[in-house]
Protein backbone atom coordinates (compact mmCIF):
# COMPACT_ATOMS: atom_id res chain seq x y z
CA UNK A 1 0.00 0.00 0.00
CA UNK A 2 3.18 2.19 0.36
CA UNK A 3 6.86 2.06 -0.43
CA UNK A 4 9.20 3.78 1.97
CA UNK A 5 12.94 3.63 2.84
CA UNK A 6 14.28 2.96 6.56
CA UNK A 7 16.66 5.38 7.44
CA UNK A 8 19.49 5.94 10.51
CA UNK A 9 23.13 6.64 10.83
CA UNK A 10 24.58 5.93 7.05
CA UNK A 11 21.97 3.25 6.96
CA UNK A 12 19.08 3.47 3.84
CA UNK A 13 16.89 0.50 3.35
CA UNK A 14 14.41 0.29 1.19
CA UNK A 15 10.90 -1.24 2.12
CA UNK A 16 7.50 -2.07 1.44
CA UNK A 17 4.38 -1.33 4.05
CA UNK A 18 1.09 -3.91 3.82
CA UNK A 19 -1.42 -3.08 6.15
CA UNK A 20 -1.84 -5.63 8.88
CA UNK A 21 -5.86 -5.34 9.97
CA UNK A 22 -8.99 -4.78 8.36
CA UNK A 23 -11.79 -3.30 9.06
CA UNK A 24 -14.45 -6.01 9.29
CA UNK A 25 -17.57 -4.31 11.22
CA UNK A 26 -20.84 -4.63 9.94
CA UNK A 27 -22.16 -1.51 7.84
CA UNK A 28 -25.32 -0.68 6.84
CA UNK A 29 -26.62 1.48 4.30
CA UNK A 30 -29.36 3.46 5.72
CA UNK A 31 -32.53 3.98 3.32
CA UNK A 32 -35.78 6.21 3.39
CA UNK A 33 -38.92 4.25 5.30
CA UNK A 34 -41.62 5.06 2.73
CA UNK A 35 -40.05 3.81 -0.26
CA UNK A 36 -36.51 2.60 0.66
CA UNK A 37 -34.26 4.35 -1.23
CA UNK A 38 -30.76 5.27 -0.16
CA UNK A 39 -30.45 8.47 1.47
CA UNK A 40 -27.79 10.78 1.73
CA UNK A 41 -25.82 12.55 3.80
CA UNK A 42 -25.81 16.56 3.29
CA UNK A 43 -24.50 19.76 4.59
CA UNK A 44 -28.05 21.56 5.62
CA UNK A 45 -27.81 25.91 6.91
CA UNK A 46 -29.49 25.28 10.42
CA UNK A 47 -31.20 28.57 10.35
CA UNK A 48 -32.75 27.74 7.07
CA UNK A 49 -33.04 24.72 6.14
CA UNK A 50 -31.45 24.80 2.90
CA UNK A 51 -28.58 22.66 1.45
CA UNK A 52 -25.20 24.22 1.35
CA UNK A 53 -23.74 22.92 -1.80
CA UNK A 54 -19.77 22.24 -1.20
CA UNK A 55 -18.25 24.61 -2.54
CA UNK A 56 -20.05 27.17 -0.24
CA UNK A 57 -18.81 25.54 2.80
CA UNK A 58 -15.83 27.09 4.69
CA UNK A 59 -13.29 25.13 7.34
CA UNK A 60 -12.85 26.36 10.56
CA UNK A 61 -11.59 25.85 14.06
CA UNK A 62 -12.75 27.56 17.16
CA UNK A 63 -10.97 28.83 19.80
CA UNK A 64 -11.53 30.62 22.72
CA UNK A 65 -15.21 30.68 21.21
CA UNK A 66 -13.56 32.19 18.09
CA UNK A 67 -14.37 30.72 14.65
CA UNK A 68 -11.10 31.00 12.89
CA UNK A 69 -11.98 30.88 8.80
CA UNK A 70 -9.27 28.59 7.33
CA UNK A 71 -9.14 28.75 3.30
CA UNK A 72 -8.13 25.85 1.65
CA UNK A 73 -4.83 27.18 0.01
CA UNK A 74 -3.48 27.99 3.83
CA UNK A 75 -4.27 24.63 4.86
CA UNK A 76 -2.37 23.13 1.90
CA UNK A 77 0.27 25.25 2.72
CA UNK A 78 0.65 24.10 6.69
CA UNK A 79 0.62 20.34 5.31
CA UNK A 80 3.96 18.10 6.01
CA UNK A 81 6.56 17.65 3.39
CA UNK A 82 5.65 14.73 1.45
CA UNK A 83 8.81 12.23 1.28
CA UNK A 84 9.25 8.44 1.34
CA UNK A 85 12.01 8.15 4.73
CA UNK A 86 10.96 6.61 7.78
CA UNK A 87 13.37 8.26 9.85
CA UNK A 88 14.46 5.89 12.81
CA UNK A 89 15.59 8.49 15.64
CA UNK A 90 16.38 5.75 18.30
CA UNK A 91 16.32 2.16 19.83
CA UNK A 92 14.29 1.77 22.96
CA UNK A 93 13.65 -1.01 25.46
CA UNK A 94 10.18 -1.99 24.67
CA UNK A 95 8.96 -2.10 28.24
CA UNK A 96 8.92 1.09 28.08
CA UNK A 97 6.30 1.31 25.80
CA UNK A 98 3.15 1.01 27.61
CA UNK A 99 0.20 -0.70 25.34
CA UNK A 100 -1.86 2.49 25.26
CA UNK A 101 0.78 4.27 23.24
CA UNK A 102 0.22 1.93 19.87
CA UNK A 103 -2.31 2.41 17.24
CA UNK A 104 -2.62 0.41 14.31
CA UNK A 105 0.14 -2.21 12.80
CA UNK A 106 1.91 -2.55 9.06
CA UNK A 107 3.40 -5.23 8.18
CA UNK A 108 7.32 -3.99 6.21
CA UNK A 109 8.75 -6.55 3.53
CA UNK A 110 12.34 -5.73 1.76
CA UNK A 111 12.39 -4.34 -1.07
CA UNK A 112 15.37 -4.72 -3.41
CA UNK A 113 17.95 -5.38 -0.40
CA UNK A 114 17.11 -8.32 1.51
CA UNK A 115 20.52 -9.31 3.28
CA UNK A 116 20.11 -5.52 4.80
CA UNK A 117 16.39 -6.12 5.78
CA UNK A 118 16.88 -9.43 7.68
CA UNK A 119 19.88 -8.18 9.08
CA UNK A 120 18.04 -5.41 11.04
CA UNK A 121 14.89 -7.66 11.97
CA UNK A 122 17.88 -10.45 13.21
CA UNK A 123 19.60 -7.44 15.43
CA UNK A 124 16.31 -6.04 17.00
CA UNK A 125 15.36 -9.66 17.81
CA UNK A 126 18.94 -10.19 19.21
CA UNK A 127 19.18 -6.72 21.46
CA UNK A 128 15.56 -6.61 22.31
CA UNK A 129 14.90 -3.27 20.72
CA UNK A 130 12.36 -1.61 19.49
CA UNK A 131 13.49 1.69 17.08
CA UNK A 132 11.34 4.96 17.34
CA UNK A 133 10.79 6.09 13.85
CA UNK A 134 9.06 9.15 11.86
CA UNK A 135 7.88 9.46 8.45
CA UNK A 136 5.44 10.82 6.42
CA UNK A 137 2.57 9.05 4.41
CA UNK A 138 -0.17 10.52 2.57
CA UNK A 139 0.06 14.36 3.60
CA UNK A 140 -0.04 12.86 7.51
CA UNK A 141 3.10 12.71 10.05
CA UNK A 142 3.34 9.23 11.82
CA UNK A 143 5.61 8.65 14.77
CA UNK A 144 6.13 4.36 15.17
CA UNK A 145 7.83 1.70 16.80
CA UNK A 146 9.76 -0.40 14.60
CA UNK A 147 9.84 -3.59 15.64
CA UNK A 148 10.61 -7.69 14.78
CA UNK A 149 7.97 -9.77 13.76
CA UNK A 150 9.55 -13.10 13.61
CA UNK A 151 11.90 -12.67 10.70
CA UNK A 152 10.34 -9.86 9.27
CA UNK A 153 9.69 -6.24 10.47
CA UNK A 154 6.96 -4.51 11.72
CA UNK A 155 5.86 -0.74 11.96
CA UNK A 156 3.14 0.16 14.86
CA UNK A 157 2.01 3.83 14.74
CA UNK A 158 2.38 5.52 18.31
CA UNK A 159 -0.40 7.86 19.44
CA UNK A 160 0.92 11.85 20.52
CA UNK A 161 1.24 12.28 23.66
CA UNK A 162 -1.98 14.91 23.98
CA UNK A 163 -3.63 11.54 23.43
CA UNK A 164 -2.46 9.72 25.83
CA UNK A 165 -3.84 9.40 29.60
CA UNK A 166 -1.28 8.13 31.73
CA UNK A 167 -2.64 5.65 34.49
CA UNK A 168 -1.02 8.35 37.14
CA UNK A 169 -3.06 11.21 37.02
CA UNK A 170 -6.10 8.85 37.05
CA UNK A 171 -8.17 8.68 40.89
CA UNK A 172 -7.54 5.46 41.87
CA UNK A 173 -10.70 3.33 42.82
CA UNK A 174 -11.83 3.47 46.24
CA UNK A 175 -12.82 0.72 48.44
CA UNK A 176 -10.94 -2.30 50.67
CA UNK A 177 -8.11 -4.32 49.09
CA UNK A 178 -8.92 -8.03 49.46
CA UNK A 179 -7.80 -9.79 52.31
CA UNK A 180 -5.80 -13.03 52.19
CA UNK A 181 -8.29 -15.33 51.21
CA UNK A 182 -9.76 -13.93 48.37
CA UNK A 183 -6.52 -13.21 47.14
CA UNK A 184 -5.46 -16.67 47.41
CA UNK A 185 -8.97 -17.89 45.61
CA UNK A 186 -8.02 -15.46 42.61
CA UNK A 187 -5.06 -16.56 41.99
CA UNK A 188 -6.04 -20.31 41.98
CA UNK A 189 -9.24 -19.10 39.57
CA UNK A 190 -6.38 -17.41 37.43
CA UNK A 191 -4.10 -20.64 37.34
CA UNK A 192 -7.41 -22.55 36.45
CA UNK A 193 -8.43 -20.57 33.68
CA UNK A 194 -4.45 -20.52 31.97
CA UNK A 195 -3.74 -21.72 28.46
CA UNK A 196 -2.78 -20.71 25.61
CA UNK A 197 -4.30 -17.73 23.42
CA UNK A 198 -5.50 -18.98 20.43
CA UNK A 199 -6.40 -16.17 17.77
CA UNK A 200 -9.25 -18.27 16.20
CA UNK A 201 -11.15 -18.70 19.14
CA UNK A 202 -12.30 -14.80 19.32
CA UNK A 203 -14.68 -14.21 16.33
CA UNK A 204 -17.11 -11.18 15.97
CA UNK A 205 -20.32 -12.78 16.90
CA UNK A 206 -22.36 -9.45 16.68
CA UNK A 207 -20.91 -9.71 13.04
CA UNK A 208 -21.72 -13.29 12.68
CA UNK A 209 -25.35 -13.44 14.00
CA UNK A 210 -25.78 -10.32 11.78
CA UNK A 211 -24.73 -12.01 8.39
CA UNK A 212 -26.87 -15.14 9.36
CA UNK A 213 -29.69 -13.66 10.16
CA UNK A 214 -29.60 -11.57 6.81
CA UNK A 215 -28.99 -14.31 4.89
CA UNK A 216 -32.44 -16.59 6.27
CA UNK A 217 -33.98 -13.04 5.06
CA UNK A 218 -33.04 -13.06 1.93
CA UNK A 219 -33.71 -16.69 0.89
CA UNK A 220 -37.50 -16.08 2.59
CA UNK A 221 -36.75 -18.19 5.70
CA UNK A 222 -38.24 -17.03 9.05
CA UNK A 223 -35.18 -15.98 11.04
CA UNK A 224 -35.62 -16.55 15.41
CA UNK A 225 -35.20 -13.73 17.03
CA UNK A 226 -33.58 -13.91 20.48
CA UNK A 227 -34.43 -11.43 23.33
CA UNK A 228 -31.62 -10.47 25.20
CA UNK A 229 -31.98 -10.72 29.13
CA UNK A 230 -30.07 -8.10 31.32
CA UNK A 231 -27.92 -9.81 33.76
CA UNK A 232 -29.04 -9.27 37.46
CA UNK A 233 -26.41 -7.38 39.48
CA UNK A 234 -24.90 -10.22 41.94
CA UNK A 235 -25.24 -9.56 45.69
CA UNK A 236 -23.01 -12.61 46.45
CA UNK A 237 -19.86 -11.41 48.84
CA UNK A 238 -16.62 -11.52 46.66
CA UNK A 239 -15.12 -14.64 48.02
CA UNK A 240 -18.05 -16.32 47.31
CA UNK A 241 -18.19 -15.58 43.94
CA UNK A 242 -14.78 -17.20 43.48
CA UNK A 243 -15.23 -19.88 44.91
CA UNK A 244 -18.28 -20.55 42.75
CA UNK A 245 -16.32 -19.15 39.40
CA UNK A 246 -13.27 -21.71 40.58
CA UNK A 247 -15.72 -24.53 41.20
CA UNK A 248 -17.32 -23.93 37.88
CA UNK A 249 -13.99 -24.18 36.13
CA UNK A 250 -12.84 -27.20 37.82
CA UNK A 251 -16.07 -28.75 36.42
CA UNK A 252 -15.54 -27.97 32.84
CA UNK A 253 -12.52 -29.27 32.83
CA UNK A 254 -13.28 -32.50 34.48
CA UNK A 255 -15.77 -32.90 32.15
Amino acid sequence: MWKGVITFGQIELPVRLFAAVEDRDTHFRLLHAKDEVPVRQEMVNPETGEVVPGDEILRAYEDDDVLVILKEEELASLEPEAGRDIEVLRFVDPRNISQQWYDRPYYLGPDKNNTAYFALAAALQQQEKHGIARWTMRNKEYVGALLPEGDHLMLITLRNAEEVIEAKTLEPPAGRKPDARELKLAEQLVSALESDFVPEDFKDEYRERVLEFVEQKSTGKAPKVHKLRPKRASTQSLATALEASLKKQKGRKSG
